[in-house]
């Protein structure tokens, strides 16, 4: 019994002294990663992680538009690889919009169609959208300004446009699985503007493409201070009110005494608010015949910077699967709002899971899985037409 005391009073001892060089070395966020994943009964940032941490509000307008509901409106029943898929990755929404209309619709689980799930990573491509918004309005001079006019610490060569199409050269660890990576520090630490202004560029700027969320973060620095504005407030002003969504989302901040939007993630909200970005982009800018988006910006996005990364844009993802110039919104989970303008389809889908890469490839393997089965719905509803 004595031996067993002794052992948990070292042991305990062991971890007060860990702890304490872990906060020394800036590691403490560590702690809460632990707080709120393993606690919670997660390995990782989850959907529904928002409760966990400081978040901003994007209001909407008084004024909601509400999608209309196709004809055909769930009329066609999901396939069944679809049926299967969506158990099997646990998704919370799915939604095809053809037409401009909302054509089939479904929600899994405890999620409806207000239900605030983690954007992850299509946040990028708003905040790009906001970065050409801004340019629209005047605050950054265009594509090519050098964020050392905000910040000028930084490389007078790397200019905005060089954050929004992963082309920085910054010293960014993108790793998911080092808690002692950037991703992780950003993500539950509390000051991320200390952070990314800790960043160097260690590369030449505007050559190639190479994601990392630290681009993103500091792209959306670059837009708080060069509109005076908030991040969630600028997104409410310019596209949250304007396509008069359903309601309020959630931004999650770094800290309440920090109060920096996680530039590079972490919206919440649901698929018919995600899916108007979708639809705002297929209709190159317009929305309701106003152009809130000049269009010039729109196809500057929705093309590839570089020959060598035909994949990427200025915020969103390309391909051209099935032949079809296809640009879409991505996050980790297997988020998707995926735009096929010339079919004037529209897919999204949130949920927990996403099948890996095939080998060689940039494109998850849902991702083609996803759009193979809403045409095979949309086939079988022509067919029994």
């Amino acid at each position: 019994m004595k031996k067993l005391v002794n052992f948990l009073l070292l042991f305990s001892v062991f971890l007060l002294f860990s702890s304490l060089i872990l906060y020394i070395l800036g590691y403490g966020y560590i702690f809460k990663a632990i707080r709120t994943t393993y606690f919670t009964g997660h390995k990782t940032a989850f959907i529904d992680d928002h409760p966990y941490f400081e978040n901003n509000f994007i209001s909407n307008a008084d004024s909601i538009q509400e999608w209309p509901l196709h004809g055909n409106y769930n009329k066609t029943k999901s396939t069944r690889t679809l049926d299967s898929l969506n158990q099997e990755l646990e998704t919370a929404a799915f939604l095809i919009i053809k037409n401009d209309s909302i054509w089939f619709e479904n929600y899994y689980g405890e999620y409806g169609s207000k239900s605030k799930t983690n954007s992850f990573s299509m946040a990028k491509s708003i905040v790009s959208a906001l970065m050409f918004k801004a340019i629209q309005d005047g605050y950054i001079e265009n594509i090519n300004q050098p964020v050392a006019d905000f910040f000028p610490k930084f490389d007078p060569e790397l200019s905005v446009g060089d954050l929004a199409s992963m082309a920085s050269g910054l010293n960014w660890d993108e790793n998911y699985f080092n808690p002692f990576a950037s991703t992780a520090r950003a993500y539950f630490g509390e000051d991320i503007r200390e952070q990314v202004l800790e960043l160097e560029v260690v590369e030449e700027p505007g050559q190639e493409f190479k994601y990392l969320s630290g681009n993103t973060q500091l792209l959306g620095m670059v837009i708080e201070k060069a509109t005076g504005r908030s991040l969630s407030e600028y997104l409410s002003e310019s596209f949250w009110k304007p396509l008069g969504m359903n309601d309020d989302a959630l931004w999650q901040v770094d800290s309440q005494e920090n109060d920096m939007e996680k530039a590079y993630c972490c919206i919440s909200s649901n698929a018919r608010n995600f899916a108007k970005f979708g639809k705002l982009f297929s209709n190159y800018g317009e929305w309701n015949n106003k152009q809130l988006l000049d269009s010039a910006y729109v196809a500057l996005a929705s093309q590839p910077r570089f020959e060598d990364a035909p994949y990427y844009g200025y915020g969103f993802w390309l391909s051209d699967y099935r032949n079809k110039k296809i640009v879409y919104m991505r996050g980790i989970l297997g988020q998707y709002v995926i735009m096929i303008p010339e079919d004037d389809l529209i897919i999204v889908r949130l949920g927990r899971q996403k099948l890996e890469k095939p080998e060689g490839d940039k494109h998850y393997k849902d991702f083609y899985m996803y759009i193979d089965e809403a045409y095979n719905m949309l086939n079988n509803n022509a067919s029994q037409n």
